[in-house]
């Protein structure tokens, strides 16, 4: 992944692996209840029950753990991606699913305020920002790959460019969505699910 040498030194013994996995919970939590530019090293080491010591020979800073959380979450919806659009044989199949995958992710953010808030986090840091793209791009890859034996081959190179928009432009249309009241939010995401499904029937229509 991206980024994974945000961990300065990787746990190989069961005792430093349950502290890496202390100082990430405690993260989570403390960027829930005050936000990701509120929380500090040091109280984040006070949560996990760890000294400050211990914290940085792991993580050289705030935003490696954040990285590191972030990842987390992504490699949870690429996982999901790929199970949802694996074995697809038809256009509407198709389409139904990604519709499907599209509020199953809305609802990820509306129930999980970690999920929320971590992501969140990702906007205010360049590196963060670099891994968002990427992880867009790694996820256009699984899209492309999944539905491309339904699309003409003439049209391949227009739906692999589509298929990274339509990647980055899930994630902003949640991120938008949620930074609103919930009526106006679930009004976004029907219309972002809306737009995504004529722009795959462009597609698989041929």
């Amino acid at each position: 992944m991206p980024g994974s040498a945000t961990i300065r030194r990787r746990p190989t013994q069961e005792r430093a692996k349950e502290r890496v996995e202390r100082i990430l919970a405690a993260a989570s939590d403390l960027i829930v209840e005050t936000g990701s530019d509120a929380v500090r090293m040091s109280e984040i080491a006070a949560r996990a029950g760890v000294p400050i010591g211990s914290l940085y020979q792991y993580f050289p800073d705030k935003p490696a753990i954040l990285r590191v959380l972030a990842q987390r979450v992504m490699e949870r919806v690429r996982g999901g991606l790929i199970a949802s659009l694996t074995g697809l044989d038809s256009a509407k199949e198709a389409i139904d699913r990604v519709d499907a995958l599209l509020e199953g992710y809305y609802q990820l953010f509306l129930t999980e305020p970690d999920v929320r808030d971590i992501w969140s986090a990702t906007q205010s840091d360049k590196a963060l920002q670099a891994l968002d793209v990427e992880d867009s791009r790694e996820n256009a890859r699984v899209f492309f790959a999944a539905l491309k034996h339904l699309v003409p081959r003439r049209e391949h190179q227009r739906f692999e460019a589509a298929s990274f928009l339509l990647m980055q432009l899930a994630g902003s249309a949640i991120r938008l969505a949620i930074a609103v009241d919930r009526e106006e939010g679930d009004r976004l995401v029907h219309e972002y699910r809306a737009m995504t499904r004529r722009e795959l029937e462009t597609f698989l229509k041929g």
